[in-house]
């Protein structure tokens, strides 16, 4: 029997919650290092500097392929010292090709799990990222159905997480029946807890290196719960 009473609002993550993600990014990433094959920087520094290149990116342009492969484009740019000839811009530009058409993999006992949340919750899929992109993935996964609503943030920040909940509560006060789900301590779990919500970490292996954080405690009167696998959630909802 479900320990959390029927009634709840729990917004869900997308990206490495419901279907992997980041996988496939590092994949680009591998053969991105080997394409650049760079005499002076190991691979790990190659890789610090990408993702210091990532963060700056995020700022101008969001979250989404088409930022990660700006962020490529310019990272060796700066390392190779050079403008970028159309061959490595080809090869560069076909590494995001590849992340775009990956198939939907979800996660394991996705699909059972929200069938019957749904039935006892209402669901919000909340995640960052470019509206098309998610949208596009939602709709190949097939779980649309299981989802009231699906918003798409520019990013989750605790700001963010009050708005969503004066959106679908009407109060602040209303955060106590919120609940968010995910796989990243930065985004998913610290910024809601600060708002007020309760949250579910779901612990992934190859969650975004941007994403890291040590876990924040909850308040008191909030609950904070660890879980790792999403399919454990139907014993707790």
């Amino acid at each position: 029997m479900p320990q959390i009473s029927p009634g709840q609002t729990l917004l869900i993550d997308a990206d490495d919650t419901l279907w992997e993600n980041n996988i496939y990014f590092e994949r680009a990433i591998a053969a991105f290092i080997g394409l650049l094959d760079h005499r002076e920087h190991s691979p790990a520094e190659v890789r610090a500097v990408l993702d210091e290149v990532e963060r700056e990116t995020i700022l101008r342009l969001g979250y989404g392929l088409h930022s990660f492969t700006a962020a490529l484009l310019t990272c060796f740019e700066r390392l190779s010292g050079a403008p970028l000839g159309e061959d490595h811009r080809a090869r560069i530009l076909e590494l995001s090709r590849a992340i775009a058409e990956q198939e939907i993999e979800l996660l394991p006992g996705v699909a059972e799990t929200l069938a019957a949340l749904s039935t006892r919750h209402r669901l919000i899929l909340m995640t960052k990222g470019s509206h098309a992109e998610q949208a596009e993935k939602l709709s190949r996964s097939g779980l649309q159905g299981y989802f009231s609503a699906v918003e798409v943030v520019a990013e989750k920040d605790a700001a963010t997480y009050r708005a969503m909940v004066r959106r679908y509560g009407g109060a602040d006060e209303d955060a106590h029946g919120f609940w968010m789900i995910g796989n990243s301590p930065k985004s998913d779990i610290n910024p809601a807890l600060a708002a007020g919500l309760n949250a579910v970490f779901l612990f992934h292996k190859d969650t975004w290196v941007l994403e890291h954080a040590t876990l924040d405690a909850a308040s008191e009167g909030q609950r904070l719960i660890e879980l790792d696998a999403f399919a454990k959630l139907r014993a707790i909802f």
